[in-house]
């Protein structure tokens, strides 16, 4: 496809970024203009809140490409505008500068925002989200010299990496979670626990099961947290990481079907011709898990937006990746590959109370359905293959250190 319509992709993240390499290298001579509601040309953002954070590695680094990629590459890239409407059977896109661009295709990779804490004072200044690189700039800032008094709403990964920062520039730091554990959501009890102990190991004053009902503050600035039952929490800077919501409301007014995300099939082809989504945005069909599923990690949009460039090009394009995602706090480091029920039964090989080891979370038929590699490194792979094979395996072969993992994959199947 070519002319002048050409390809107008809305969001200029790590999706969209990766979208328009992709459209490029695949050899489309068309129209390429990439808009992007942040001053920034487009990043990555598992810097923010680890690297970048932490001060162990410099702004620039974030980027996708090199400032002068976006020119040599020929794509018209609008940074700082807003698109604001869409109308599929014009072919048309709004910003809000007022111009309208026509499109032949449209990608949606218009990503997600920060859910926001809904109890009184959060509109207090000194509440701080992280969500993009100017919420990591100020938050590196305020961290860096430490002495302030943090508290983190939130267990979550994006929860535990500040708090994981904050400690490591030397603030106190206390942090709040309903849930009996961290990630109880996603790992269940047994290994939520291991990072509830890594933690409180490097000073976090952790509090479990208890929910935030107001922040106090006075000239404006927050100065306590109240939690239901319990004195208030002293805080200097109050951080919240309670999750994010897809934005999606260009395609709600656009008539696009969304359902936690814009609904779109395996190739990201969502119900309106010539309209595709991808990244944080897109509630892809899975084949491999029979229902629509929305994954907000960074390697769905590295890899989504190229899925989507070649499906906008007329590829065979099927997306069902296994879900996949990292994290570093402290000396420790994992990753996560699959989609584990966190109340299923769970295995493990190595003992998670002493040092590195992996969990595997059990389907009903002893398939692995997720694993989780902590300080065990160059196992990734063969745990995604064990993933894709749906195959189920031998607990006592699973969970023994003996067994080369990369034996235990059906042939085929990784």
């Amino acid at each position: 496809m070519s002319g002048p319509d050409g390809v107008v992709v809305v969001g200029a993240g790590l999706a969209g970024a990766t979208a328009v390499e992709t459209l490029r290298a695949e050899g489309f001579d068309g129209r390429v203009v990439l808009v992007g509601a942040e001053e920034e040309r487009p990043y990555e953002r598992p810097p923010l809140s680890k690297q970048y954070l932490l001060g162990a590695a410099g702004r620039d680094g974030a980027h996708v490409h090199a400032a002068e990629w976006y020119a040599d590459s020929d794509v018209d890239l609008r940074t700082g505008v807003r698109a604001v409407g869409l109308d599929p059977a014009a072919h048309e896109v709004e910003l809000d500068s007022g111009e309208v661009l026509r499109y032949g295709v449209v990608l949606l990779a218009t990503g997600a925002s920060a859910r926001r804490l809904p109890v009184p004072g959060a509109e207090l200044d000194g509440v701080r989200y992280l969500r993009t690189l100017a919420d990591a700039d100020r938050l590196r800032a305020e961290l860096t010299g430490g002495g302030r008094r943090v508290v983190v709403v939130g267990g979550g990964w994006i929860g535990l990496e500040v708090a994981a920062a904050a400690r490591h520039h030397g603030n106190p730091v206390t942090l709040v979670e309903p849930r009996p554990t961290p990630l109880h959501g996603v790992l269940g009890a047994r290994l939520g626990e291991v990072f509830a102990r890594l933690h409180r190991s490097h000073g976090v004053d952790l509090r479990t099961g208890a929910s935030v009902r107001a922040l106090e503050g006075s000239g404006g600035r927050v100065r306590s947290v109240l939690l239901d039952g319990g004195d208030p929490l002293p805080a200097d800077l109050v951080v919240v990481g309670v999750g994010a919501v897809p934005e999606t409301a260009l395609a709600e007014a656009a008539g696009l079907p969304v359902r936690n995300g814009i609904v779109v099939d395996p190739a990201l082809r969502s119900a309106v011709p010539d309209v595709f989504a991808a990244g944080d945005v897109a509630a892809a069909f899975s084949l491999r898990y029979g229902r629509h599923l929305r994954v907000e990690h960074w390697a769905n949009a590295l890899h989504g937006g190229p899925a989507a460039a070649r499906s906008i090009l007329g590829q065979d394009v099927v997306h069902d990746r296994v879900p996949y995602f990292f994290t570093d706090q402290y000396e420790l480091g994992m990753e996560y590959s699959g989609l584990g029920r966190p109340d299923g039964p769970v295995v493990c090989r190595g003992n998670p109370d002493e040092g590195p080891f992996i969990a595997f979370w059990l389907g009903p038929d002893g398939q692995v359905e997720a694993g989780m590699n902590v300080d065990v490194w160059d196992v990734a792979e063969q745990v995604q293959a064990l993933v894709r094979s749906g195959e189920p395996v031998p607990v006592e072969q699973l969970t023994d250190p003996a067994v080369p993992l990369a034996e235990l994959v059906p042939t085929g199947s990784g």
